[in-house]
């Protein structure tokens, strides 16, 4: 099947919606703001679905939006050789690893 030729129902976000996605973002919201928030959400989805309607038909998937070579080098496997300045900056280093405060008991 081709993407262009799945349709999905129109979507609508109501106010549990809204709270459940910024209770999962760990955004505070108050009740306030819901609706607000409810109106932004409900035009994102209508922008997408509208996307929806254009033809991509011979399209060809891009990574990019001006056409560009992307730079390549040979993969080599290096250790680096200078550990010394890469821990030189490091406030407590031991045989050229970090060292950080334990954080958990």
């Amino acid at each position: 099947m081709i993407c262009n030729e799945i349709r999905l129902e129109p979507m609508s976000v109501d106010a549990t919606t809204v709270r459940r996605i910024a209770h999962l973002a760990r955004i505070a919201v108050t009740d306030d703001d819901i609706p607000h928030l409810q109106g932004e959400l409900n035009a994102i989805l209508a922008f997408v679905e509208e996307l929806d309607t254009v033809d991509v038909t011979g399209v060809e998937p891009m990574t990019s939006v001006t056409p560009m070579a992307l730079i390549q080098r040979e993969d080599v496997v290096t250790d680096g050789g200078y550990p010394d300045d890469i821990v030189a900056n490091a406030p407590m280093t031991e045989d050229h690893f970090f060292m950080v405060p334990k954080v958990v008991e």
